[in-house]
């Protein structure tokens, strides 16, 4: 199970990673609310665990561009904002369930586990899962994120996956190498920002089969286009 704990204390932040590892989960955190959206976009998490009071984006910002994109990973919102007035507004915004501070850990576990039973409970009905228009008969499958092509799933590495679902959203128009490099590699200052060509080399050899074509715009970014 992979959580995203989007939470800007720090303290808090490393204790309730620290005890949900423990408990057998996978932890990725984030404590900026103008990061916490492309980490989500990319590490395709099964429960967000989102503070609200954050630097940059609040986490209601965060919560209603997330479903306005289409994110549906259920969030637990983990506030010091206790009134119910709070708690309609997170409701209403799209969180799933609700967690005031101080709360206890044993409970959290168990709300986070009740909600990734109730996702699988809601996709086991037989059905394909919801997909986006399809491009070059390429997919992006709304709730896991997988793209698949002919409804056959892509086989790619974790960065070209989130390189061509960037580039999938906006096929036909221009993106920047700076905002594919926030999608493909968010939170990693480590990283040149020359890496993204690397990952769009590999991607472009991997799709060649599809029909689509991911074109280099010199100075301005990628754009994916149908091969002529």
């Amino acid at each position: 199970m992979k959580l995203l704990l989007i939470e800007d204390n720090p303290t808090m932040q490393a204790t309730l990673q620290r005890t949900l590892e423990r408990r057998g989960m996978q932890v990725l955190t984030c404590g900026d609310g103008d990061r916490a959206l492309a980490l989500w976009r990319s590490s395709l998490p099964d429960v967000v665990l989102l503070d609200l009071s954050l630097p940059g984006r609040d986490g209601l910002q965060v919560l209603g561009e997330a479903r306005a994109e289409g994110l549906k990973t259920p969030v637990i919102i983990l506030t010091a904002r206790g009134t119910v007035g709070d708690r309609i507004i997170g409701l209403n915004t799209g969180a799933d369930d609700y967690l005031p501070k101080p709360f206890d850990l044993d409970e959290l576990e168990a709300r986070v586990r009740a909600l990734v039973r109730r996702s699988a409970d809601s996709d086991g009905n037989g059905s394909l899962p919801a997909r986006s228009a399809g491009w070059c008969g390429m997919q992006i499958d709304r709730d896991s994120g997988a793209v698949y092509h002919d409804g056959v799933p892509m086989e790619l590495a974790p960065r070209e996956l989130a390189l061509l679902r960037a580039v999938l959203a906006q096929p036909g128009q221009a993106i920047t190498k700076e905002r594919l490099f926030e999608l493909v590699f968010p939170g990693e200052d480590h990283v040149q920002p020359e890496a993204i060509e690397v990952v769009a080399y590999r991607l472009r050899k991997k799709i060649g089969h599809t029909g689509a074509q991911l074109v280099t715009l010199r100075g301005l970014g990628y754009l994916l286009k149908a091969a002529a």
